[in-house]
C-alpha cells in the first residue's frame, strides 16, 4: 500500500472502470466555518458552530483564536432534534483577547488575513508566522489599511509575513482605501472585525477589478445575521464601498453548509464517466461560489436536479469545452481546467489572473502539470486556453495546493498511470479525500 502521508509520495490516481454512481457527503464549508469562528470570537455572548469543517485551515483558525484567549469547546452531539443539532459542534466562548501569543497561519489565506484585525483588538503583542509560501502571498494591503485605522504593526517593511500586531485592546476604525484586486479577502478581513472598531469602518476598494465577490457577499450576510449593520453597493450604496457600524455582535447557533467547491471533483467524476453523483444538503440559496458549478458543468455537458435530498448531477460521458469568465469563482478553476483537458473542444478560462497569488501560482502550475501529461494548455493574460489532447500517465505535482491535487485525481479517472504527488495536501480543506474518492469509485461500473 502506498504511504500517501509523505510529502513526496505518489498516490496512484484510480482510473474509473465505468460510470460512477454514488452519494457523497461533503464536509462543511471552510469559508463559512472560518468566518463563523471569527464572528463568534468577537461576539458579546457564547455561540455554536455546528457541522464545522475539521481540516488544517479550520484547525489553524481555531488554534489561533484559542491562543488569543477565546474558548472553543469541541463536542459531538447525538441529539435527535432538528437537522442541524446532531454531529460535531464547536461552542465558542468569547473572552478578553490578549497576548502575548503566536499564530501559525500555515498557508491559509483566511487565517493570515482575517486575524490581524482581530489581533489589533487584543491587549498585547500577537506574532503571525506560517509556511514558507505564506511569506509570498499578498498581505500588504491589509497591513497598510490597519495602520490607517490605528493599528501598530511590525513587519520590518516587508508588507508580508512574518509580522507582529501590537494590540492596544481597541482600534479606532474609520475610513480606509484598499486595493483588493489580488484578493477579496482583503475586504472581508476588515469587515469581519469592524463592528468592534470604535468608529466601525468604511472600506473603499480602489482597484480596477475585484475577484471572488461571492465571498464578500458571504461575509456581509454573516455579519448581518450576527446583528451588524452593513451598507453595501448591492443595497444601493456607493460602488465598491462597504460601511459597517460599530456595535455588539450576537452569539449565533449556526449550521455550516457543505463546502460546494469541494463537491467539484465528485461532480466532475459523474460528468467524465457518464455517471450520477448526489451531494446531500446542497442549499437552495447560498453565497458560496461553488454553487456556480451547477450552471458551468451543465454547459460542459452534464445535467443537474436540486431535490429535497440534495443535488443530483448526471453526466453523459461527453464533455464539451467552455468559454467562461471565472472572476467571481476563481477557486473552481483547477477543477474546471482538469475537466476541460478531457473535453471534445477548446476551452478558454478568463478573469483569473489573481490565481497567480493563491496557494501556488495556479495558472502556471495547471499549465505545467497538464502539459506534462501530454496536454496543450497555454497561459493568457488573465487565464488559460486549453486545447484537448490525448493524455498519458505521469506525475502530477501539487505544489502543496489542495485544489491541484483534486484536479489531478479528476484527470486520473480517464487517464491511466497518473501519480499525484502529496495527495495529503487535500487535508487543507477536504480531510480523507483519498478514502472518499475510493468510496465513490466503489460503485463504478456496477
Amino acid at each position: 500500500m502506498t504511504d500517501t502521508s509523505a510529502p513526496h509520495a505518489l498516490w496512484p490516481a484510480p482510473t474509473a472502470d465505468g460510470a460512477v454512481r454514488a452519494t457523497v457527503t461533503v464536509p462543511g464549508s471552510k469559508s463559512v466555518t472560518n468566518r463563523a469562528l471569527v464572528l463568534a470570537a468577537l461576539a458579546a455572548e457564547p455561540g455554536w458552530v455546528r457541522r464545522p469543517l475539521r481540516s488544517r485551515d479550520s484547525q489553524l483558525m481555531s488554534d489561533a483564536l484559542r491562543a488569543m484567549g477565546v474558548g472553543i469547546e469541541e463536542t459531538v452531539s447525538s441529539s435527535s432534534g432538528g437537522a442541524g443539532e446532531s454531529g460535531e459542534a464547536w461552542r465558542v466562548i468569547p473572552a478578553g483577547l490578549h497576548g502575548p501569543a503566536t499564530v501559525d497561519v500555515g498557508n491559509a489565506g483566511t487565517v493570515m488575513r482575517f486575524l490581524p484585525p482581530v489581533a489589533a483588538l487584543a491587549a498585547g503583542p500577537i506574532r503571525f508566522d506560517g509556511d514558507p509560501r505564506s511569506y509570498e502571498r499578498p498581505l500588504g494591503q491589509v497591513i497598510s489599511a490597519l495602520r490607517t485605522l490605528g493599528a501598530r504593526i511590525d513587519d520590518d517593511g516587508r508588507g508580508a509575513l512574518p509580522l507582529t500586531v501590537h494590540g492596544g485592546g481597541a482600534l479606532d476604525g474609520g475610513v480606509v482605501e484598499i486595493d483588493a484586486s489580488n484578493s477579496s479577502q482583503f475586504v472581508s478581513a476588515l469587515l469581519l472585525s469592524a463592528p468592534r472598531f470604535n468608529q466601525g469602518v468604511e472600506v473603499r476598494h480602489t482597484g480596477a477589478t475585484l475577484p471572488s465577490m461571492p465571498h464578500i457577499r458571504m461575509t456581509v450576510e454573516m455579519l448581518r445575521a450576527a446583528g451588524a449593520q452593513v451598507d453595501t453597493p448591492e443595497a444601493g450604496g456607493e460602488k465598491n464601498v462597504w460601511r459597517v457600524a460599530p456595535g455588539a455582535l450576537l452569539g449565533r447557533d449556526l449550521v455550516v453548509e457543505p463546502d460546494l467547491s469541494n463537491a467539484q471533483p465528485f461532480l466532475a467524476a459523474a460528468m467524465i464517466t457518464g455517471g450520477s453523483v448526489t451531494i446531500p444538503d446542497w442549499p437552495r440559496r447560498t453565497t458560496q461560489p461553488g454553487d456556480a458549478l451547477r450552471s458551468i458543468f451543465t454547459e460542459m455537458g452534464g445535467s443537474c436536479e436540486l431535490t429535497d435530498t440534495g443535488l443530483v448531477f448526471t453526466g453523459t460521458g461527453k464533455v464539451h469545452g467552455i468559454d467562461v469568465d471565472l472572476s467571481e469563482v476563481g477557486e473552481l478553476t483547477p477543477g474546471i481546467a482538469a475537466v476541460a483537458a478531457l473535453a471534445d473542444s477548446e476551452s478558454v478560462l478568463r478573469g483569473v489572473a489573481h490565481l497567480r497569488l493563491h496557494e501556488t501560482d495556479r495558472l502556471a502550475a495547471l499549465t505545467k502539470e497538464i502539459n506534462g501529461l501530454g496536454g496543450d494548455v497555454t497561459e493568457t493574460a488573465d487565464g488559460l486556453r486549453i486545447r484537448p489532447r490525448r493524455l498519458h500517465g505521469g506525475t502530477f505535482h501539487t505544489y502543496d495546493d489542495h485544489r491541484m491535487a483534486t484536479a489531478g485525481a479528476v484527470i486520473g479517472l480517464a487517464v491511466e498511470g497518473v501519480g499525484i504527488e502529496n495527495v495529503g495536501t487535500t487535508a487543507k480543506t477536504l480531510p480523507d479525500f483519498p478514502q472518499m474518492w475510493a468510496d465513490m469509485l466503489a460503485g463504478a461500473g456496477a
